[in-house]
């Protein structure tokens, strides 16, 4: 069959199926009723929950843990002892000399852990501390020689264990997996912290009826 008579009878048959959706609503349904490749193993170990959402947060989950068990691996020897203090050196070396605070809440760390995970950098002469000039109550950081060569030297290796973990993805994939989640990483880090010490049934409630209302508006 002529490719472009198969993707028109492929949109007729959304069409039909989805009468509002537009151009960019086929691409993703078109690409998410695709044959799958074939995998081996079972999948997040075993037990999938029976709903897309939990599927789909359990297999980013677990993507996650694995990572950081990789990445650990990477950085034995690095001067580095988790995939978080590499985090924390980057934030660091992109904002200069930020407040210990931003440093804290731009990695999702609660205060404390986050405050304590700084000190241990502080100790292996990796980062250094100060006070800030315009806020005494408060203290800016800065990557030390030592800190500068450490994150550069880890960049290189947390590059590669990336690389290995998405190689079976081609960069069209990745390119539409950031598209896709993007989107939520964005909108609950800049939610998480205001959401702190409420209930959570209440924090559904109101994001769930706020996202209702965003839709009738469309």
């Amino acid at each position: 069959m002529n490719k472009t008579v198969e993707l028109v009878n492929h949109w007729g048959q959304f069409e039909e199926q989805h009468p509002n959706g537009n151009i960019e609503d086929f691409c993703r349904h078109y690409l998410a009723h695709q044959q799958q490749k074939k995998t081996t193993g079972k999948l997040v170990g075993g037990v999938v929950p029976s709903l897309n959402s939990g599927l789909l947060l359990k297999i980013i989950g677990r993507i996650s843990k694995l990572n950081m068990a990789y990445a650990n691996l990477a950085l034995e020897g690095s001067g580095l002892h988790q995939i978080e203090e590499f985090g924390i050196l980057q934030t660091i070396k992109k904002e200069k000399n930020p407040k210990k605070t931003e440093v804290i809440y731009a990695n999702l760390f609660e205060l404390s852990s986050g405050t304590d995970m700084l000190n241990r950098l502080i100790q292996r002469g990796l980062i250094k501390e100060y006070a800030d000039k315009e806020d005494k109550r408060s203290k800016r950081i800065e990557l030390t020689p030592k800190g500068e060569k450490v994150a550069a030297s880890c960049l290189i290796k947390i590059e590669k264990n990336a690389s290995m973990l998405m190689n079976d993805l081609s960069n069209d994939d990745k390119a539409l997996c950031i598209q896709l989640l993007k989107g939520v990483e964005i909108k609950f880090s800049e939610l998480w912290q205001k959401h702190k010490g409420q209930e959570f049934d209440d924090i559904y409630d109101d994001l769930m009826s706020a996202d209702q209302t965003n839709r009738n508006d469309r």
